[in-house]
């Protein structure tokens, strides 16, 4: 049991600080996973949608520490039910999110390792089996250093974890897991191999044969059945390629001028998700640069989920010399962590991307 109980510390130890790091690295990813769990589709708790943000700071920060004071052996017994407690609510999430499909990604990991909601569900399950294991012989779990020291080691993890949040919610992550990193080719990504896996489907025709109803299955193929045709039902069995880059559009009026836009030698992005929440005080410096990119002559545009009354009224109240097209708000939100965000490209790829705190950053050579 005590050989059991130290595998089950160090496994649920090494996996909370890994899981955690990884979210801290993206609290405002993590953030918009916890908007979509209290949209009304999912669990309707709109009441707690504009602290979104500090709860995902919370939780990643909690989740961390956790997992140092259990391989520290601190505090064994709150550790531990706090850590039970902890994968109960995220097991709850992710089976809520796998049995009745509303939220397709859980977010455990970031963007660094994409699960299903199933395979998160599973995951949640194992480590609540762990922790479990750690709650039964919590007797062999043994501090590994004094009181004193422990106490050290976690206000120093609490104080490492409180300024690498401040610097990335401050500027952008310090890892980029997403396929619009900087060095990333758009167009590439949105390309889909000659040879990639196609999907497979399996269909359940139903037809009316003398008065009963007879279902055969084909994976695709109309069967030829003496009878009338009632319905058909369409089951995906295996998912075909995806590229990493989908629903990327550029959008006015009804036209996509995405593939248009990417091949320009210079072009800059101005990334507002949702105008309604963009920090309007830093688009005087927005249009300072912008301004001095059209100069050394770049292309700019601007990129929102708005609606045009809130672009015109922005274009109107900051004299922006760019125009606004539409692109989707998740699309945008995946795009840069800043609400305004702008990026540099060369033929749709990414030189440059920076939060609206580092504008002075931005450099424009042809």
């Amino acid at each position: 049991m005590k050989i059991i109980v130290t595998i089950s510390r160090i496994f649920v130890g090494i996996l909370f600080i890994i899981s955690g790091l990884i979210k801290l690295n993206d609290p405002v990813g993590f953030s918009f996973k916890l908007e979509e769990y209290f949209s009304p589709g999912v669990l309707d708790l709109g009441f707690l949608m504009p602290y979104a943000l500090a709860l995902a700071i919370f939780l990643v920060i909690l989740e961390v520490l956790l997992g140092v004071l259990l391989l520290l052996g601190y505090q064994r017994k709150i550790t531990i039910w706090s850590l039970l407690a902890m994968i109960v609510f995220f097991t709850f999430l992710t089976f809520y999110s796998a049995y009745f499909n509303k939220v397709t990604d859980c977010g455990c990991f970031g963007d660094a390792v994409k699960l299903t909601p199933w395979e998160s569900f599973t995951k949640d399950v194992v480590l609540l089996i762990f922790i479990i294991i750690l709650l039964l012989g919590k007797r062999f779990i043994k501090p590994l250093f004094r009181p004193r020291t422990s106490r050290i080691v976690m206000v120093i993890s609490l104080f490492i974890c409180g300024l690498f949040v401040n610097y990335v919610i401050n500027h952008l992550p310090w890892i980029d897991f997403r396929p619009y990193k900087i060095g990333a080719s758009i167009p590439d990504g949105m390309t889909v191999p000659a040879d990639a896996p196609k999907a497979i489907f399996e269909y359940a025709w139903t037809f009316d044969v003398q008065g009963e109803e007879t279902t055969i299955v084909t994976i695709g193929e109309y069967p030829t059945v003496d009878g009338t045709f009632l319905e058909v039902e369409t089951t995906e069995i295996q998912k075909g390629y995806e590229p990493p880059i989908h629903d990327f559009t550029i959008e006015q009026n009804g036209e996509d001028f995405s593939e248009t836009l990417l091949q320009e030698e210079d072009l800059v992005m101005v990334i507002a998700y949702d105008l309604a929440k963009s920090n309007f005080e830093v688009y005087n410096e927005l249009k300072k640069a912008t301004d001095r990119a059209i100069a050394q002559g770049f292309k700019v545009i601007g990129m929102s989920a708005s609606n045009e009354e809130w672009s015109s009224k922005a274009i109107n109240e900051f004299k922006l010399n760019f125009p606004f097209y539409f692109t989707d708000e998740t699309t945008l939100k995946t795009i840069v962590r800043s609400n305004p965000g702008v990026l540099v490209l060369k033929k749709g790829i990414i030189i440059q991307k920076v939060h609206y705190n580092d504008m002075d950053e931005l450099t424009f050579n042809n």
